[in-house]
């Protein structure tokens, strides 16, 4: 129970017990739990029983969703009045299990308050994606150049391209090796594929209406000469992978412009350990932002998005299928086409991760989650781009 002292039992909970009701501490935890609530949170994790968890798991950070000690492993959590950031984001992918939320009666009040944070998932993808204009042309849909692909990453850049095609770009222009050229044109032919050079590069971001750098650029001369060119841009782009890098070396700040880091370069771009990001999502998001301008998606279970008006929001789907190579690559060219199409730096990274993992946790309720490729998601990322369509009828 909470409150009071408590006291850690002799002996195991008994074998009879059918459910465990996890009460032990509230949602103003700040650190470990003492010795001895920790020994009676392992004692909880062992029984065979499932713990139904009342507001939070006890162990879990309410605003942060660390766990610096014992934490319960709950198989449902129960929560009031308002959502917790920490049941969203960090660890609480790990142990929250099924969350359950109830405003008890206060949802008009609620309303009225300035909330520090929304949940996004699938449910409000129609807010930003409306159906187009039935007179619609290709150039209505965006123009995207996308840099990257250095020697033997092709793969990379070939993710995003397609990704942003996926994702409705109207066209996608690639700047890459001219080894690549080839394979890619064969592999995507809707992809309007150029060698990587001043020249072109120039004419591309004259030519763009949105830029996206980095998957597969590499960290040699070739890609810093280009990110070097890039930055004078003007027009909105988007920062991924060693761009991100190559951004930690030379810092800089820009407000038109979409960073996607995952927690390793976030550390770099922070200079701190990537422990130390983890144990703060949402500030460790915050302190980018504020760093380098524009907004910050800080990839990861929970996927924290920040906006250049102090906007925060936490992004409640996906799955541990999707810790597999290229699928931040995926997810640039889907932030990208939307940010073509339109939407807002905010509202694209948004919409953009939601219907990235969206489109995984459709493919994990069917086939699971391991073995699941960045490249799988094309087959399911129409559903949740068009949310205006049926999705019974489009389900397969």
């Amino acid at each position: 129970g909470a409150g009071g002292e408590i006291h850690a039992p002799h002996t195991p909970l008994p074998e009879t017990c059918d459910l465990i009701i996890d009460a032990l501490l509230g949602t103003g935890l700040s650190q470990a739990p003492r010795e001895n609530v920790a020994t009676l949170i392992e004692h909880a994790n062992q029984h065979r029983a499932p713990v139904v968890a009342l507001d939070i798991p006890s162990g879990l950070l309410a605003q942060t969703g660390a766990a610096p000690g014992a934490v319960i492993h709950a198989a449902h959590t129960v929560t009031f009045i308002a959502l917790k950031p920490g049941l969203l984001t960090g660890r609480a992918r790990d142990v929250v299990g099924q969350l359950h939320y109830h405003a008890l009666g206060l949802e008009a009040w609620l309303a009225g308050q300035h909330a520090p944070y929304a949940r996004f998932d699938e449910t409000q993808l129609s807010r930003w994606l409306r159906p187009r204009r039935p007179g619609s042309h290709k150039g209505d849909n965006g123009k995207l150049v996308i840099i990257g692909g250095d020697h033997g990453t092709a793969g990379a850049i070939r993710m995003t391209g397609e990704a942003a095609l996926r994702a409705g770009a109207g066209l996608v222009r690639v700047l890459t090796r001219a080894e690549n050229i080839a394979p890619l044109v064969t592999a995507r032919p809707e992809l309007m594929v150029h060698e990587l050079t001043l020249d072109a590069l120039d004419a591309s971001l004259e030519w763009a209406d949105v830029v996206v750098i980095g998957p597969g650029l590499g960290q040699q001369e070739w890609g810093k000469s280009a990110l070097a060119k890039v930055r004078q841009c003007g027009k909105p782009m988007l920062w991924d992978a060693d761009a991100l890098n190559l951004l930690a070396i030379a810092p800089d700040t820009s407000h038109n412009r979409i960073l996607t880091p995952h927690p390793g370069e976030a550390a770099r771009l922070l200079n701190r350990s990537v422990a130390e990001i983890e144990s703060d999502r949402l500030l460790s998001a915050s302190e980018l932002a504020q760093r380098y301008g524009g907004c910050v998606v800080l990839k990861g279970a929970g996927t924290v998005v920040t906006g250049p008006q102090d906007e925060c929001g936490i992004i409640d789907v996906g799955n541990p299928g999707m810790g597999t190579g290229g699928m931040g690559d995926v997810l640039s060219g889907i932030i990208g086409a939307l940010l073509a199409q339109g939407l807002s730096l905010f509202d694209a990274a948004c919409a953009g991760s939601v219907a990235h993992g969206a489109a995984a946790d459709a493919l994990a309720q069917r086939f699971g989650t391991r073995g699941m490729l960045a490249t799988d998601l094309f087959s399911t990322l129409y559903r949740f781009v068009n949310p205006d369509i049926d999705t019974d009828q489009n389900h397969d």
